[in-house]
């Protein structure tokens, strides 16, 4: 059974409700919060946490919960409530599941997955008092150790929760890898996939057949010394699963935009129109919604976005952004305070089916605009054969290949225009926009020839006087 039970109601669970739900375990179980109240736990009768619930989120943005679950439910704004239940006790799964289903039939939702919900008083039988206590507060981490936090998740779908990110901040900060370990059917959402990018975090498949890989490189690996390390051969190199193929090719692309942007710290400053520019442009809509984890909860607003921002200055700000559920777009934007100015880094992807054709020859009007009015430093856009659905299954997925690259105008004046505009073996680049200072756009290739990665590192080099 889960541990991860969401009920999804049309209506915000209130406090009755909510002890209702949590006295699934009866009157002998304990209630107490954390993370200033943010989360509630139900407790055994020695105080460990059985069941961690997630204050509820108000989801308003359409097609999250389709998104994320693969469960539809009625049109309209959803109150998202999650609880997680302790692995380390075996009726905490149930406990889970009569919660989520109480608050389901008190305020007439629905459960996911639904072969969770159950309204049954779930007697604890195990004795808490043998069990080991937690090493750790944070509810989404499994297993500690001195050098790795474990999240062991076995949903379809590994969102970047809100769970999911305390864990990752929390393990930086104590200078831990982050692994997350589910099993072969569960695929990433993107922007939990960014989040592991590079080591030491990893994502961990837990396969029958083939033991543990690595689901984004495909490594073999044991646990060793309290964490997840690659298995070698006798030759030193690095094993790689069996399990860990490329699927058939289905014609799906995804459009990939990496971008940053530079401003003035300027009181006016009003950010994500960059990343709304991009989506129109590519689109014909603004982003539906945005939030600081998944799902994405709240509507579209560059104005409340730039207010969490300047709130949080000079920290970092990272914000995901999805598009309208008739077409797969997901972004991540990181807001970062430099000496320079205020910096957004931007990735946005979108899915395309063997049907569509991506949109590649407006990506040079976008550049022109993003140069214009929302300070552009650089643009990479690139193809790949990948899922419309913008997830990532643990295989094997071919990079992504570079189509055209973007230099600001202010960036190519750093550059230097002599340089920027004369590059040896590779394409001259064309001049964006009016002005003795425009944007230089060197277009690479049409997105099928992995040869193009070579004259895009050639490029790079060269600007960068190398």
């Amino acid at each position: 059974m889960t541990k991860d039970v969401i009920a999804l109601t049309p209506e915000m669970p209130d406090l009755p409700t909510l002890l209702a739900g949590l006295y699934a375990g009866g009157p002998d179980l304990g209630v107490n919060t954390t993370a200033d109240g943010a989360v509630v736990q139900l407790c055994g009768p020695d105080g460990r946490p059985l069941v961690s619930v997630e204050a509820p989120i108000l989801v308003q943005v359409p097609g999250e919960t389709s998104r994320l679950l693969d469960h539809t439910v009625a049109d309209g704004p959803v109150w998202w409530t999650e609880a997680r239940a302790s692995t380390a006790v075996a009726e905490a799964a149930r406990l889970a599941g009569s919660f989520a289903g109480r608050l389901a039939t008190v305020l007439g939702g629905t459960v996911w997955p639904p072969e969770a919900a159950t309204t049954d008083v779930v007697p604890l039988t195990t004795d808490v008092s043998a069990i080991p206590a937690p090493a750790t507060g944070s509810p989404a981490v499994d297993v500690l150790t001195a050098t790795t936090a474990v999240v062991i998740q076995d949903r379809p779908l590994i969102a970047m929760t809100s769970w999911l990110s305390d864990a990752l901040r929390s393990a930086a900060t104590a200078e831990r890898a982050l692994q997350i370990v589910t099993p072969p059917t569960a695929r990433l959402t993107l922007p939990t996939r960014t989040a592991l990018r590079g080591l030491p975090n990893r994502w961990v498949v837990q396969d029958a057949e083939h033991g543990y890989y690595d689901g984004l490189s495909g490594a073999v690996l044991h646990w060793k010394n309290g964490t997840f390390t690659p298995v070698h051969d006798e030759q030193g190199a690095t094993r790689v699963a069996e399990a860990f193929v490329p699927r058939p090719d289905t014609s799906d692309r995804q459009l990939i935009l990496t971008l940053r942007t530079r401003h003035p710290a300027d009181e006016n400053l009003v950010l994500g129109r960059a990343l709304e520019t991009a989506f129109r442009h590519l689109t014909g809509a603004p982003p539906a919604g945005w939030s600081t984890a998944e799902p994405v909860n709240l509507p579209w607003s560059s104005r409340q976005l730039t207010d969490l921002a300047r709130a949080r200055a000079p920290r970092p700000t990272w914000l995901v952004a999805v598009g309208h559920p008739d077409h797969p777009a997901v972004a991540s934007l990181s807001v970062l305070r430099t000496p320079a100015g205020v910096e957004e880094d931007i990735t946005l992807a979108l899915g395309y089916g063997g049907d569509e054709t991506p949109p590649l020859d407006g990506v040079e009007e976008l550049a022109t605009a993003l140069d214009a009015e929302h300070g552009l430093v650089t643009l990479l856009t690139s193809l790949r054969a990948a899922r419309r659905d913008l997830t990532v299954p643990p295989r094997l997925e071919a990079p992504p290949t570079p189509v055209a690259f973007t230099l600001g105008n202010a960036e190519a004046d750093a550059v230097g225009r002599t340089r920027a505009g004369h590059p040896p073996l590779a394409p001259v680049p064309k001049r964006l926009g009016p002005g003795a200072k425009p944007a230089l756009h060197y277009s690479l290739g049409d997105g099928t020839d992995p040869g193009t990665w070579s004259v895009f590192q050639r490029l790079v080099r060269h600007l960068k006087g190398k």
